[in-house]
């Protein structure tokens, strides 16, 4: 169920959708930014209630935090060419409203905007979120951002159209594993018809998130699959590999593109959890964690400083990889 709460000394009446009505009918500067290095889900969500503000009459920019890098992938998505970088937004909007951030880390330099705005709006429908911000809606339930956006859309008289549902339908999509995860509910597909009524091309949506990459794709994913390790004694079985960013440079892909990669592990039915390492330049390890059912590796994220969801979560290891996987069977164990 849906996690509707306002932040200490707010009206309990204030909600996200009353917020965000009063500041479009005062022509309010809002401030919109999902996560780090955004997804479809932060993207797609951001970007359709950025639109949809618009249009209702406040002033928005939609930003993310630095590296403020949008991947290929999701660079065709409708109104991503207005995305602003995180130095060109106010220090002191009217109000800030963070997608699909799990944590305030998750929003980087962009985190002060939480307190420095007149009022900080929090969607998000991960586990692990605390709770910050001073209006919430979290709901652990809901299978995406976007489905919490789409909500609001409905609540503020927003009317979906192709542009809109276009973003809407990436986030969900992509979130669902193209409605293959757990995730996915009776009232997901419902979402899923509305978006698709409006004449979206799905095809070629699904098309761009799931089945277009670069050839070098193809030579990196052979390298590391080939070095990925099944340990099915540890927890309920573990498999995990490794990569990093310059790895990725060598075959022309960006850094990005080794998100992908747990999904290509968890195939491996031998073990409940997939793991994917990935370096970053700053030597830094970023690590991709997938659950088969057995495991809740939302718990095991969060036991290492990271978040997410009971089936996919994620942490970053300032350590070495051996010891960063050593750290990972303990927790597992």
């Amino acid at each position: 169920m849906a996690r509707h709460s306002s932040g200490s000394g707010a009206p309990s009446a204030r909600t996200a959708a009353s917020v965000l009505a009063q500041a479009a009918d005062a022509r309010a500067i809002v401030v919109l930014s999902g996560h780090v290095q955004p997804d479809a889900d932060a993207l797609g969500s951001t970007l359709a209630l950025a639109e949809a503000l618009r249009r209702q009459g406040a002033r928005v920019l939609a930003t993310f935090p630095d590296p403020f890098t949008l991947p290929p992938s999701l660079g065709w998505l409708p109104g991503s060419e207005g995305l602003v970088p995180s130095s060109a937004v106010p220090s002191s909007p009217d109000v800030f409203v963070s997608l699909d951030a799990a944590s305030t880390g998750r929003l980087g330099e962009l985190a002060g905007l939480l307190d420095a705005a007149g009022t900080s709006v929090v969607l998000d429908h991960h586990a692990s979120n605390p709770g910050f911000g001073d209006v919430r809606l979290i709901d652990p339930e809901a299978p995406a951002t976007v489905a919490l956006v789409a909500g609001l859309l409905d609540e503020l008289g927003v009317t979906l159209d192709v542009e809109l549902a276009t973003c809407l339908y990436a986030g969900l999509a992509a979130d669902t594993g193209s409605f293959r995860f757990g995730n996915t509910t009776p009232e997901t597909h419902e979402l899923a018809a509305r978006l698709l009524a409006t004449g979206i091309d799905h095809a070629a949506i699904s098309r761009r998130l799931f089945d277009s990459a670069p050839f070098g794709w193809l030579g990196l994913l052979s390298v590391v699959a080939g070095r990925a390790a099944l340990e099915p004694d540890v927890g309920a079985g573990l498999v995990w590999t490794w990569s990093s960013s310059a790895e990725a440079a060598e075959h022309g892909l960006r850094g990005e593109q080794l998100e992908a990669l747990v999904d290509v592990v968890r195939a491996t039915e031998e073990a409940d959890v997939a793991c994917v390492l990935k370096g970053q330049d700053d030597g830094s390890w970023s690590v991709s964690l997938r659950s088969r059912g057995a495991t809740d590796v939302a718990r095991v994220a969060i036991a290492l400083g990271g978040g997410g969801h009971t089936l996919a979560a994620g942490y970053t290891s300032t350590l070495d990889r051996e010891a960063t996987v050593a750290q990972l069977r303990t927790e597992l164990a």
